[in-house]
């Protein structure tokens, strides 16, 4: 891929599909927000590819095994193609919280895990997340830090972000919002 390419990072359960305290567990528990599979379609009209960097904790918590992963991302894949979109590769980290691993947001290994596979730079890509781990792991890899205002985002909708958040994270309502804001952005740079 080239060091050129328009890359976007998105986190996926809360930012994509409905979340869920208990995990999505299910390929019927997965649930797309409303306008999200749209909104990554209009990114990819415009050239954008889109990956996931997501934390997968309920594989190492055993609350899933990896077909049960998979038959949810084929749901995820298909559901998108039917809008025309697509994502081209789901990054996860399968661990959960007390084993330490650097692949689990807020640490910078997911990130890291893509711009190693596609050859790029980290810096100033946009990565898109609904929780503090989100966007504090895209920022300590050297993205632009977005939080969505959807799944565990909402707690953020009437008040300021914590002091403990990368100063330059941006608020969108939700994933078409990023959209519209990212799009602008290029047709002003045009």
């Amino acid at each position: 891929m080239s060091p050129t390419m328009k890359l976007v990072i998105l986190d996926r359960d809360g930012t994509i599909n409905e979340d869920s305290a208990e995990f999505v567990k299910t390929p019927e528990e997965w649930r797309p927000l409303p306008g999200a599979l749209e909104a990554i379609a209009r990114l990819n009209h415009a050239g954008w590819h889109v990956v996931i960097a997501s934390n997968q904790s309920g594989l190492g918590r055993g609350l899933f095994d990896v077909a049960t992963l998979n038959a949810m991302h084929a749901k995820m894949h298909k559901m998108l193609a039917a809008v025309g979109a697509r994502v081209d590769a789901v990054f996860y980290c399968p661990h959960a919280p007390e084993e330490g691993c650097a692949c689990r947001k807020p640490e910078p290994g997911l990130f890291e895990q893509i711009g190693e596979r596609y050859g790029i730079e980290l810096a100033g890509l946009p990565a898109v997340g609904d929780t503090e781990r989100d966007v504090l792991g895209a920022a300590r890899a050297g993205c632009e830090p977005h939080l969505v205002l959807t799944g565990k985002g909402t707690r953020y909708v009437d008040r300021s972000l914590p002091d403990h958040f990368p100063k330059n994270t941006l608020r969108h309502a939700d994933l078409a919002a990023f959209a519209d804001f990212l799009l602008a952005l290029e047709t002003a740079a045009a």
